[in-house]
């Protein structure tokens, strides 16, 4: 019992009781510093397939291709760092979890529209071209454009999570914070993180990038604090960006003829 009140102390006001975050100096089955490299190197090499330049034009192969890659390669880094635990970030999803996506997306998109028309009012917003080209498909090609999106953005659950992870140990371990510090340093250092790979997709738009796209990320991590559970972040993040592609492909055009 003293335990879990000990426990329930460390946790932040926004995180409930539950099981702890993998990985980290308590779990059994802790990734080294050394090993955090293997992560962190397959976060790296799957950002990059995602992104390199081909000499040839993409087609249908080579964007699933692409996404595939964003997933499996940090996947395979997690696996050879912790062979027998890399599958603790994944949880069971039932009806709470469920609930969870699509509160947590909600969040996001007031979040995101709030945050985003105050900058529109001081500066310049870009948008996103390849949602904004989504408008164009149609058919088996929107249905494509919807599935692939899904596998990407699990990726980018896994660029950030794995980041976010890695942070809160190597915190934990080496300078000797409290868990609750250390989580939200994960926290924050890893939402700008995210902010700044979007910097080529949003045309280099600083402000843009780290305060409109980080607090979107803070929010959708933020589901992953509360669930210990990446599907959560993913279906949250899923549902959020097909709710802004849906919007600007069937809503926008109609109020656009209107």
């Amino acid at each position: 019992m003293a335990s879990n009140a000990a426990n329930a102390e460390r946790r932040l006001p926004f995180e409930p009781e539950g099981p702890d975050f993998p990985y980290d100096c308590g779990d059994p089955d802790p990734i080294s510093r050394s090993r955090w490299l293997l992560v962190m190197a397959g976060v790296v090499a799957g950002f990059l397939a995602l992104i390199t330049p081909m000499p040839f034009a993409d087609n249908l192969f080579t964007g699933w291709l692409r996404a595939v890659l964003f997933v499996g390669l940090p996947l395979l880094g997690l696996r050879m760092a912790s062979p027998a635990g890399w599958t603790a970030i994944f949880a069971r999803v039932g009806a709470r979890e469920v609930k969870l996506m699509f509160a947590f997306a909600f969040l996001n998109i007031v979040i995101s529209f709030a945050v985003g028309s105050i900058v529109k009012a001081f500066g310049t917003v870009t948008a996103n071209a390849g949602i904004a080209d989504a408008a164009q498909l149609g058919g088996a090609q929107l249905t494509n454009f919807f599935a692939k999106v899904a596998v990407q953005l699990l990726g980018e659950e896994l660029v950030t999570i794995l980041p976010f992870l890695a942070i809160l140990a190597l915190s934990r371990n080496m300078t000797g914070v409290t868990r609750s510090s250390a989580v939200v340093i994960a926290w924050l250092v890893s939402a700008a993180a995210f902010g700044l790979i979007h910097l080529p997709t949003y045309d280099w738009n600083l402000i843009q990038c780290l305060v409109v796209i980080g607090s979107a990320r803070l929010v959708l991590t933020w589901a992953y604090i509360w669930s210990k559970n990446i599907w959560v972040s993913t279906g949250a993040h899923i549902i959020n960006d097909w709710t802004l592609i849906a919007v600007t492909t069937f809503l926008a055009p109609l109020a656009t003829s209107g």
